[in-house]
């Protein structure tokens, strides 16, 4: 990175987002007043939808709805994550990448686990109930894609909030489908279906994560040693 932008205390917006910074490559890493309201704002978000689809998928046994309300709860405390690591080293910022993608990993697995278990044991869940939930969560995560959308460019900690909004939308999206789709047909199995295909996205997105992370730390690492 050119000197001129590192000794820059507070890089601005236009700069830090752009694909080159005097001349050279930038990865925007969340240093801005705008991005830190932004992420406050998607906390309460993801949290309001947590309380609001949890008690749905607790009442209706829902695979879809169980695995929409840990996306909430896990979205909540990694974008916690991101905001306190804003400002830090990128070794700092690499590791709280990699927690975000372990937490999505495990997420992914206990997604996965629940729905081949109410695969077994479980009757269907009310179809309605499931898509009015959905909705609901689709609603909350589509503001918060539209507040994150401008920030979708920046270093494995910034990327990974915007991965994890835009699966949300997948993820809320597959959810009212499956309600759909099992009041439609009287069947669990478009429920479990839903669970276990979004299982799948959170596992593609936690690679991706790391990654990205390992990639960065690994540059600064380079970088550290030529200076």
């Amino acid at each position: 990175m050119h000197e001129g932008c590192m000794t820059t205390p507070a890089p601005t917006e236009s700069c830090a987002l752009a694909r080159g910074c005097c001349g050279h490559q930038v990865r925007f890493d969340g240093a801005s007043p705008a991005y830190r309201r932004v992420l406050m704002a998607v906390i309460a978000l993801n949290l309001g939808g947590f309380f609001a689809v949890a008690a749905g998928g607790l009442m209706q046994g829902s695979a879809a709805l169980a695995a929409n309300a840990m996306d909430f709860l896990a979205d909540s405390a990694t974008y916690a994550v991101s905001l306190w690591a804003i400002g830090k080293s990128v070794r700092v910022r690499s590791g709280a990448a990699v927690f975000k993608s372990a937490s999505l990993l495990v997420m992914a697995v206990s997604i996965l686990g629940y729905a081949v278990w109410r695969a077994v044991t479980g009757q269907p869940p009310e179809g309605v109930v499931i898509t009015g939930l959905g909705l609901v969560g689709f609603a909350a995560n589509l503001i918060a894609a539209l507040l994150l959308v401008r920030f979708r460019d920046g270093d494995a900690n910034v990327r990974s909030v915007w991965l994890c909004t835009r699966n949300d939308l997948i993820h809320s999206l597959g959810v009212a489908a499956a309600g759909g789709l099992v009041w439609l047909t009287g069947s669990r199995w478009p429920d479990l279906l839903a669970g276990l295909l979004l299982g799948g996205v959170f596992l593609q997105s936690a690679i991706s994560i790391l990654v990205q992370a390992r990639a960065e730390s690994r540059a600064a690492h380079a970088a550290a040693r030529t200076l």
